[in-house]
């Protein structure tokens, strides 16, 4: 019914390019084919996430996949996934499993970047709007193994088991034609353990309306202002009169939350007077991560183009001060730091199956590491 390339399309490898149907000819009729060492790099430093649709795509095929687990930090020019096998058993699916990564870890880096600016304030991924409807419940995986406190999409409920949230959008108040009884009725009909969050800019500046809330609904325990930046003028100026007029009244504990174009520089900028930050297209729209894939061996021969290292190769970590070294998988580790590349599949078979709730506590744990570091001296993460 919709333009979306079906599972099974993308599975038979009909979603490559066009070089990898004539590379397979080639290799085929001339009687090439290696076994091979490919491994997965890109050029900056982000969050690892998409391996398991790649172990998805990947199942059935006689190759074995070693990877970071999702939720990993990754830096410049080090693997996060590695590919074994003979090369035409995966060589058309390269596209198809740079784009699983590429894309997942895409939105994943981007909101580990808003939770690191947001500090103790809340993140919620609200931008699933932004992108195609059949890719919303990849996009909420990746916000949220990165940390996000919250997603917007309903379809993680049946497709993640993650509990999404909202407030109200502007049509519901425009529906009842007047704030006051739009703000009531969602007070009388929702949960009682849905907050209270009001939207406070529809008809009337965001001051007034966020008076009006908190002076004829029961209870508030938020106001939403998602003034697009076009309109919002002096968008400080703007919140720090809300906080006033709210705490002369005896609201202080009434939250900010503010939505509509935030992006990193707004949550530094503004993380001291909002408590929560609704972001939508920054995230949802992140751009993908550069990954390569790189063949390393060739009938275990060290072989690499220029720019490349070759070789099979360990990631080791020390999570203290999230350190890493790479050395050749064949080597000795170093002392007191963990491997990064677990094998996840085996001839096919996945033998390890990623968790998405250790993936989110291995983003967090990293993000503890970041915070500290960040307090301690002038950590490199604090303006990337």
């Amino acid at each position: 019914m919709f333009l979306v390339v079906r599972d099974e399309d993308i599975r038979a490898g009909i979603t490559t390019d066009k070089y990898f149907i004539w590379t397979e000819k080639i290799l085929k009729e001339k009687g090439v084919n290696p076994h091979v060492v490919a491994e997965f790099t890109a050029s900056r430093w982000g969050i690892f996430s998409g391996l398991s649709d790649v172990l998805r795509l990947m199942e059935g095929r006689d190759i074995d996949i070693y990877a970071m687990p999702e939720g990993s930090l990754f830096f410049p020019h080090e693997p996060v996934m590695i590919v074994t096998g003979k090369y035409l058993d995966f060589a058309r699916f390269e596209t198809a499993m740079l784009g699983f990564i590429c894309h997942s870890s895409g939105v994943s880096t981007k909101a580990f970047r808003a939770k690191l600016a947001a500090g103790d304030k809340r993140v919620l991924s609200f931008g699933t709007r932004r992108q195609h409807p059949a890719i919303a419940a990849m996009i909420e995986r990746a916000a949220w193994i990165a940390g996000v406190d919250g997603v917007s999409n309903f379809a993680a409920e049946k497709y993640l088991g993650i509990e999404s949230l909202g407030t109200m959008p502007h049509a519901l108040i425009i529906s009842f034609g007047d704030q006051v009884r739009a703000w009531r009725a969602y007070h009388e009909v929702i949960d009682k353990s849905v907050p209270r969050t009001m939207l406070v800019d529809t008809y009337c500046d965001e001051k007034s309306e966020a008076i009006k809330a908190v002076e004829n609904i029961e209870r508030v325990d938020a106001v939403r202002l998602d003034t697009p930046g076009s309109r919002r003028g002096d968008i400080r100026k703007i919140i720090e009169e809300i906080r006033w007029e709210l705490r002369i009244r005896g609201k202080e504990d009434v939250r900010i939350v503010l939505s509509g174009g935030v992006d990193i520089e707004d949550i530094y900028s503004l993380r001291d007077i909002v408590d929560v930050f609704g972001v939508g297209t920054s995230i949802a729209g992140a751009g993908p991560i550069d990954f390569s894939m790189d063949i390393v061996e060739r009938d275990g021969e060290f072989c690499a183009k220029r720019g490349k290292r070759s070789g099979m190769k360990q990631v080791y970590r020390n999570w203290e001060k999230l350190l890493d070294e790479v050395r050749l998988f064949k080597d000795e580790p170093p002392d007191n730091m963990d491997p990064m590349l677990r094998k996840y599949m085996e001839a096919g078979k996945i033998i390890v199956e990623p968790d998405i709730d250790e993936s989110r506590r291995i983003a967090l744990k990293q993000m503890e590491v970041i915070m500290k570091m960040r307090r301690e001296e002038d950590f490199i993460f604090d303006k990337l």
